[in-house]
């Protein structure tokens, strides 16, 4: 992707006429959107303004990746280039790298738990180049974990979650880190890849959840608990396809379909997130991107509608995360939008015929 152009800006007035925008709800008929600078604009009169004719097209909002790695520039690129403009990234060190990341102009919009904390003995200390600050051994040193991670600026605070006798930090640890976290107004995400997993993350009682088991069904008692407390889940479907064909077990993956089934028959918030990354030592690389698609595709084969999809992708991780500007299109939001040829509510995958993007109101060229 080094050849991807730079982003440039549009007009002070960019007017995309004659297109249907899906409003979270469903395609509205053909109206008028206008960019104005970085907003979406109240005014949608076409004066001085460049014109876009949408007529057959879609208007989406910038699509959000609710779990990404970070590894330099060039995956910013490729994630704006699939109209990915807002990323929640789930581990990126040092803090250096991550600062360089944050607040590039007309560039995929970051999030970031920066360093994660993890144990002593789990899958993740053993992944190349792993920072030495991740590990948290006790839980009297959960508060300075989570201090030096705020004031590193992380967004919020990402724990690795095993189960019990696996290597992760123990339950006393892991409340103490949520507890922390709590202390300083930050949400918690727990990576949780087993279902013993996902009873510890349960039991801390962290802010969302991250992967969906391929071991065996989740405890009933598990699903009633995060049904009652409100709790988002990120599955990481692509994540999960792939570890399983790696490790030799394609048919695990079906085990996590099933899964996620069962906790969106349950009522429980699914947003989208791929796990994109290029980490070494890890079971499966993500690309970018293009991934995000391909786990819309997940979704709606397990079971969500293509409408839900696209929530997942766009208003439910603003609204969770507390991203008030932008998963919508509305006057005064973010210029975060992306537009399609076809009906994603039809056909999932319309959302790869894309056609522009701005991101906060610069033009990026499709892949």
């Amino acid at each position: 992707m080094t050849d991807q152009p730079r982003p440039t800006p549009t007009t002070p007035r960019t007017a995309l006429t004659h297109v249907r925008v899906f409003d979270g709800q469903r395609l509205t008929e053909p109206r008028t959107v206008v960019i104005d600078q970085a907003t979406i604009s109240a005014d949608t009169s076409t004066n001085a303004a460049q014109l876009i004719n949408g007529h057959g097209m879609v208007l989406l909002p910038g699509l959000i990746d609710a779990h990404v790695h970070l590894h330099g520039p060039d995956t910013l690129e490729q994630l704006v280039s699939y109209g990915v403009t807002t990323a929640l990234d789930m581990a990126t060190w040092p803090p250096q790298l991550l600062a360089s990341l944050r607040n590039i102009p007309g560039g995929t919009d970051i999030r970031s738990a920066g360093t994660p904390a993890i144990g002593p003995g789990g899958p993740h200390a053993r992944i190349p180049g792993m920072a030495n600050d991740a590990i948290v051994r006790t839980p009297q040193q959960a508060s300075e974990f989570v201090a030096a991670q705020v004031s590193a600026g992380s967004d919020y605070i990402k724990i690795v979650a095993e189960a019990p006798a696996d290597g992760g930090p123990d339950l006393e640890t892991m409340k103490m880190l949520v507890a922390a976290a709590r202390t300083h107004g930050k949400r918690t995400v727990a990576h949780a890849a087993t279902s013993g997993a996902y009873t510890m993350a349960l039991n801390a009682d962290v802010d969302f959840i991250t992967h969906i088991p391929l071991d065996r069904p989740l405890d009933q008692a598990d699903i009633a608990r995060i049904a009652d407390r409100g709790k988002a889940v990120i599955p990481t479907l692509t994540m999960m396809e792939g570890t399983a064909a790696a490790r030799g077990v394609p048919h695990a993956y079906q085990t996590a379909r099933r899964n996620l089934a069962t906790l969106h028959q349950a009522g429980i918030p699914v947003l989208a997130g791929t796990d994109a990354n290029t980490q070494p030592g890890v079971p499966h690389q993500v690309e970018h991107g293009t991934s995000l698609h391909h786990e819309l595709e997940l979704l709606v084969d397990a079971g969500l509608t293509p409408r839900q999809a696209l929530r997942a992708a766009t208003t439910m991780p603003a609204h969770a995360f507390g991203l008030r500007d932008r998963g919508a299109i509305s006057p005064g939001l973010r210029a975060d939008l992306v537009l399609i040829d076809g009906d994603p509510l039809a056909d999932i995958r319309a959302t790869r015929a894309i056609h522009r993007i701005w991101c906060a109101g610069a033009e990026h060229r499709p892949a």
